[in-house]
């Protein structure tokens, strides 16, 4: 199992932090499922062979989180209505879950929501930069790939911890300027509509591959 770390995601958060570089096949991921037979049917299909195997790492990866917090049996299935994953079975647990090439990723909490992504850095994220970014977040990018990526990377991570459809990336999730290393923390917004905005503190890296990783915990419900 080529788990490459658990870790405390941030200071002073009850969440738990999982990173997998994935080199196994489907049979060897199956098999560090419980109740693999279920897993095995909700497989997703399609023309990328690798995608199954990027979701079911990703499963796996929760379990070992759960089992790190002492959780009891527990399954990660979809929301029927937004898809992102959830935890059924020890109540009050939150989890999410995000790949990009051989990097897996998953973050869970006994208390509270979380949100994660992890992309590759690709010129596309620039290319569509101005869809997704403020005028004060294109200018704090510049010409930078990376800190692009990490722009719609953290955005994707807000996305997921406030968890609803209805969020606009350029008009609803902003982040504030950053000075880019290799790792470190933003500062990010959420703006929904006809709700109170929120604050947020993420965190990121740079990791190998050409790869950024982001982060969030929030220990209330957002509704």
């Amino acid at each position: 199992m080529p788990l490459h770390r658990l870790t405390a995601p941030l200071p002073d958060s009850p969440a738990l932090l999982g990173l997998w570089h994935l080199t196994e096949p489907v049979e060897e991921l199956l098999a560090l499922l419980p109740a693999a037979a279920g897993y095995a049917e909700l497989l997703p299909a399609g023309r990328d062979a690798q995608r199954p195997r990027q979701w079911l790492a990703g499963r796996a990866l929760a379990h070992a989180l759960l089992r790190e917090l002492g959780a009891g049996p527990a399954l990660i299935r979809n929301a029927p209505d937004t898809g992102q994953p959830l935890v059924v079975g020890p109540p009050g647990f939150g989890v999410s879950l995000s790949h990009s090439g051989e990097w897996v990723a998953a973050l869970l909490t006994a208390h509270g929501r979380v949100g994660i992504d992890v992309e590759q850095v690709r010129p596309k994220a620039r290319q569509l930069a101005r869809k997704f970014l403020s005028d004060d977040e294109l200018l704090d990018a510049g010409p930078d790939d990376v800190k692009h990526s990490l722009y719609w990377s953290a955005k994707e991570t807000l996305y997921k911890l406030y968890s609803h459809r209805r969020l606009l990336f350029k008009e609803h999730l902003q982040l504030d300027p950053f000075e880019l290393q290799a790792a470190g923390q933003l500062t990010g917004h959420l703006l929904p509509p006809d709700e109170a905005p929120s604050q947020h503190r993420l965190g990121y890296e740079q990791l190998p591959s050409g790869c950024v990783l982001t982060w969030t915990h929030s220990p209330a419900l957002l509704r």
